[in-house]
């Protein structure tokens, strides 16, 4: 725990996980190195303060926009893996060639960034960081032209008519720029969430084949021993060995640099 509030990066996501007949949620934060797991009977703001990661956490946190996510003051990233899959459906389901544009601009990215890691740059070249900023700003700007065109549908009801999902994301990009091209500026900032969606891919798995936990004990033991077990494969132990070790009293203990 302490070691992914030390961290430069780290990911953060949450999954439905019922126990005792209840819904709740399980929270995971994790690094390259290392996963914390946490079961919580909620969502949302009251979960990350109860777990004590995202309260004291200073470097940037990689997630899906999550609302609860934003209170915090450290830097954000957003999974641009999400991105990607909201731009395909309002592209070829909504038919916004705003979207379009936008996936590809994102990918042209994604792939400037990988050529210039594979060939031991730390940053993209000034130029071309501002050429990409100037594709974001017209696409966002053809976006809001397009949505214009688009108006919800009218509902009958007073207040505030309800946006199209095409709208709320053309929205998000807008106000998130900065979060949304994170990778673009740091290379220390993967390009997706994809981290915390394959730490909790497991947990999933249990939750199939078991259908839920029927103590809340249980649950919150479970995410104690599969976070140890998830990082000490990480860092490349052999997790069979590691488990005896514990049981032996003397359990070997994961290197907790973020």
């Amino acid at each position: 725990k302490q070691g992914v509030i030390d961290s430069e990066v780290a990911h953060f996501d949450e999954t439905g996980m019922d126990v005792e007949g209840q819904r709740g949620w399980l929270h995971t934060a994790s690094t390259p190195h290392l996963t914390h797991y946490a079961y919580h009977a909620k969502r949302g703001s009251a979960a990350t303060e109860d777990i004590g990661i995202l309260p004291e956490f200073g470097g940037r946190a990689l997630h899906d926009a999550f609302s609860a996510y934003w209170q915090y003051d450290c830097e954000h990233g957003l999974c641009n893996a999400h991105h990607l899959r909201e731009l395909i459906f309002v592209h070829e389901q909504m038919r916004r060639a705003w979207a379009g544009e936008m996936k590809q601009l994102l990918v042209d990215i994604k792939r400037a960034v990988d050529t210039a890691k594979a060939q031991n740059q730390t940053r993209l070249e000034n130029k071309a960081i501002k050429e990409y900023e100037q594709r974001y700003a017209a696409v966002l700007q053809a976006g809001a032209q397009e949505e214009n065109k688009h108006p919800p549908p009218a509902t009958g009801r007073r207040g505030r008519k309800k946006q199209s999902k095409s709208k709320n994301l053309l929205d998000r990009l807008e106000k998130h720029q900065i979060e949304t091209l994170a990778f673009m500026y740091d290379f220390a900032v993967p390009f997706d969430n994809n981290l915390a969606e394959r730490d909790l891919r497991m947990m999933k798995v249990k939750q199939k084949v078991s259908g839920c936990f029927r103590t809340t004990p249980g649950a919150h033991a479970f995410c104690r021993i599969r976070s140890y077990i998830s990082t000490m494969k990480k860092q490349g132990h052999n997790v069979i060995a590691a488990l005896k070790s514990v049981f032996l009293g003397t359990p070997q203990l994961p290197a907790v640099a973020g």
